[in-house]
């Protein structure tokens, strides 16, 4: 009895040690994360060419949308959120035209303000803004598109009224609109390969 509890024992030992020891394999070997998820080595920086503002302001809409929203400067503070998240990411450099191994283009294209929430008056309480661009990233070597992506989309809501709620107004959440888009940005230029 006391053999086989001996045997046991050894048994034990050797499976712990087979199991640390492939655990310490694995976590050693890494598991695929870099510091440059997706990105192809040869693209270290990236111009990001100032976004067009193509925001059709002449157009009539129907049903209860009224005519687009336009924002003075938006495609300029757009331009500027998209450089300072490449700089805070640190996953490639903004460059000048000339230097740069990649360039981002974009047109805004859509600045859309949406009721979410009203109160007992009808009077609305909650907004969610919607900024939209199309973007075309392109290989400055060849001029060749990496990839193009229509309508995409950075968004926030944000209180205009009510009790008990951090009221901001709508300039307040359309900065938080473009800082999201310009996470989205790099997000996609950056990860999705």
């Amino acid at each position: 009895m006391e053999a086989q509890s001996t045997q046991h024992k050894a048994h034990r030992k050797w499976c712990c040690s087979f199991v640390l020891s492939a655990v310490c394999c694995l976590l050693s070997a890494g598991c695929g994360y870099s510091a440059r998820p997706g990105l192809p080595s040869n693209y270290k920086t990236v111009y990001i060419k100032p976004f067009a503002n193509k925001i059709d302001v002449t157009r009539l809409t129907s049903g209860t949308e009224q005519y687009p929203i336009y924002r003075h400067r938006m495609e300029v503070d757009l331009t500027n959120a998209v450089i300072n998240r490449f700089q805070f990411t640190g996953l490639m450099r903004p460059s000048s035209q000339d230097r740069a191994d990649t360039r981002l283009e974009g047109e805004l294209v859509e600045f859309r303000r949406d009721a979410l929430r009203y109160n007992a008056q009808q009077q609305v309480e909650e907004w969610r803004l919607n900024v939209v661009v199309n973007l075309r990233f392109i290989d400055q070597s060849n001029n060749a598109i990496i990839w193009e992506e229509e309508r995409l989309t950075g968004d926030t809501s944000y209180f205009a009224s009510g009790n008990n709620v951090t009221v901001e107004t709508e300039s307040q959440a359309l900065d938080r609109a473009l800082t999201d888009l310009a996470r989205r940005i790099v997000e996609r230029t950056v990860e999705n390969w």
